[in-house]
């Protein structure tokens, strides 16, 4: 019975191995595309024929354009909140979201060239930027909870909680402007840290 599940295990896993390598190579194609004829002109259509499969096949990993390019960042709430939570128990809030925001910067951090292109992509196309605005307000929830979870606060969580998680990633979004529009050539770590100090209790 064991084996069996162990089988059953394997193979589901390499399902989603699979379907990540396949999700992943689409979503180059889309960037790609993108870049040379431009957001707005690109249709779905387009995005599959370029990548050689139907339209139907496409919409099974993105459900739309800005999925396609936004899905990079699909994990990273859940990221944050979790390196929040590991935070030390004695370091204060605002600390520990910095230094949980770290996990987002691995992207820039990793391949700054190809950060920089999407971020500009991202900040200059009005649907994809909503979207990403979207996706981080969904983040709140998670960095709120992971706040509430060092100081073992009651439910409903602290309005403190929920404004300092959106604060955080103001923070966030306001270094990376800082760093689109310097080109890549200021340190996005050191925005990001003066963007907090900011604001740092006195």
């Amino acid at each position: 019975m064991g084996t069996r599940v162990d089988v059953a295990v394997g193979r589901s896993k390499t399902r989603d191995i699979a379907r990540a390598a396949v999700r992943a190579e689409l979503a180059q194609v889309a960037f790609d595309l993108f870049l040379r004829e431009g957001f707005d002109k690109v249709t779905l259509d387009d995005l599959a024929a370029a990548a050689g499969v139907s339209r139907s096949t496409f919409l099974r990993y993105f459900g739309s354009k800005e999925e396609a390019v936004l899905s990079v960042f699909d994990a990273q709430g859940g990221q944050v909140a979790d390196a929040v939570r590991a935070r030390p128990a004695d370091e204060d809030d605002w600390t520990a979201l910095r230094h949980g925001l770290d996990v987002a910067l691995k992207h820039y951090r990793q391949d700054p060239d190809r950060a920089l292109t999407m971020t500009r992509l991202v900040r200059d196309t009005p649907a994809l930027c909503a979207r990403q605005m979207e996706k981080q307000r969904g983040w709140w929830p998670a960095l709120a909870n992971a706040l509430g979870e060092r100081a073992n606060s009651p439910r409903p969580l602290p309005l403190a909680a929920s404004v300092k998680a959106a604060v955080a990633l103001d923070c966030l979004n306001i270094a990376l402007d800082h760093w689109t529009a310097s080109d890549g050539r200021l340190d996005l770590v050191d925005l990001l840290d003066q963007a907090f100090a900011a604001l740092s209790p006195r």
